[in-house]
């Protein structure tokens, strides 16, 4: 199986090099008046949020704005009243991640009669004419990505979802997860994987013992790794107590793989050859970890670093009387309007390319992984 992994590391390694070059750049300060702008992200409770808005501050101070950067921790009247106080404030402009993309609608109305444009921040913000644009990755590909990890890890394919030599035949038993019914990208994520698994389910190749592959009925609430965990629990005790094995379970973020994971290992699977491969989503620290032990199969790299570059220089561009750097003008339909959008590239990361993918591009040193 490595020497599977290898052939598809130089493709991933190849879009690690050329991830900077597709972000728009931020503004470098050249008129910039030193005012304010919000930054609203859910919670502290992701370490890629707290890196999210880290890096957002780091662009934006370093662009001559004032930042005020607020975690809602995942409560949503929290979070519309963090949006509130910064238009009091007199934020110029809002940076918004928001936790249900459904429910700004009101305080949106409010920047907006105040002239104050609002970028939605990797997730997209919903049933309102007031997102001026939208800064995030491609996040069907991501989807896509996630599945093809999983197939590479059982042998079928390569991280681009190539067909591999000499491929077992199956059947593999496979469990489904998605993210946060409130969060639009959660939609984009499963149905970029189902894109790529449903034909091998149709066919066979993949069976999903529960029964379990509408998003509904797979969605993971806040993506909730506790909530994951307990539902890996039932869906065990439920379908595999007769010594049937899983085989390989789609998780669309760390966070939720590592509360799988807990239930496999609790469950009595152990690290090894028949341990299940799975998938996820944002190289957080503990995952990647996860990662080089051989807990968790793959995760998705998404460098905050580069989206913070394009949400800054969105703000920039706005402010000091521009038009913000776009490649999408199609994709992300928000139920009122098309939000113009600038998509990043996702890196596939599996053990032999954490080295390249993430130390060789500073986002982790190798004493952080324990390298």
């Amino acid at each position: 199986m490595k020497s599977k992994v290898l052939l598809s590391v130089v493709a991933a390694g190849a879009m690690t090099l050329g991830l900077a070059a597709c972000a728009a750049p931020a503004a470098d300060g050249d008129g910039a008046d030193g005012g304010l702008i919000g930054v609203a992200m859910p919670t502290r409770s992701s370490e890629r949020w707290i890196a999210d808005g880290d890096a957002l501050v780091a662009e934006l101070e370093a662009a001559g704005y004032e930042v005020d950067l607020q975690f809602a921790e995942d409560d949503i009247p929290t979070q519309v009243s963090q949006v509130e106080n910064m238009i009091t404030r007199g934020a110029e402009a809002l940076i918004i991640a928001a936790i249900d993309g459904t429910t700004l609608t009101s305080v949106l109305q409010t920047a907006a009669d105040s002239d104050i444009p609002v970028i939605a921040y990797d997730r997209l913000i919903r049933d309102s004419e007031n997102v001026s644009y939208y800064a995030t990755f491609d996040n069907f590909l991501v989807g896509q990505q996630q599945a093809w990890t999983v197939l590479n890890g059982l042998g079928l394919t390569d991280l681009e979802g190539a067909p591999l030599p000499d491929a077992p035949a199956g059947p593999f038993n496979i469990e489904l997860f998605a993210g946060s019914l409130d969060d639009n990208t959660a939609f984009f994520f499963f149905n970029g994987a189902m894109d790529v698994l449903q034909p091998l389910i149709d066919d066979g190749t993949l069976v999903v013992q529960s029964g379990q592959t509408d998003i509904e009925q797979v969605a993971t609430l806040r993506w909730d790794g506790e909530t994951a965990q307990s539902r890996m629990e039932d869906i065990l005790t439920a379908n595999y107590s007769d010594g049937t094995k899983v085989n390989a379970v789609l998780s669309p973020y760390d966070g939720i793989s590592r509360g799988i994971i807990s239930a496999l290992t609790d469950a009595g699977y152990a690290v090894g050859v028949d341990f299940p491969i799975i998938s996820g989503q944002d190289a957080e620290v503990d995952s990647v970890k996860a990662i080089l032990a051989g807990e968790q199969y793959a995760t998705i790299f998404k460098d905050t670093r580069e989206l913070a570059k394009v949400a800054a220089g969105m703000a920039a561009a706005l402010l000091e009387g521009g038009t913000p750097e776009i490649n999408d003008e199609t994709t992300y339909d928000n139920g009122v309007k098309i939000v113009p959008s600038f998509l990043l590239g996702p890196v596939p990361v599996v053990a032999d390319n954490v080295q390249s993918a993430l130390v060789d591009t500073g986002y982790w040193t190798a004493e952080e992984l324990g390298l």
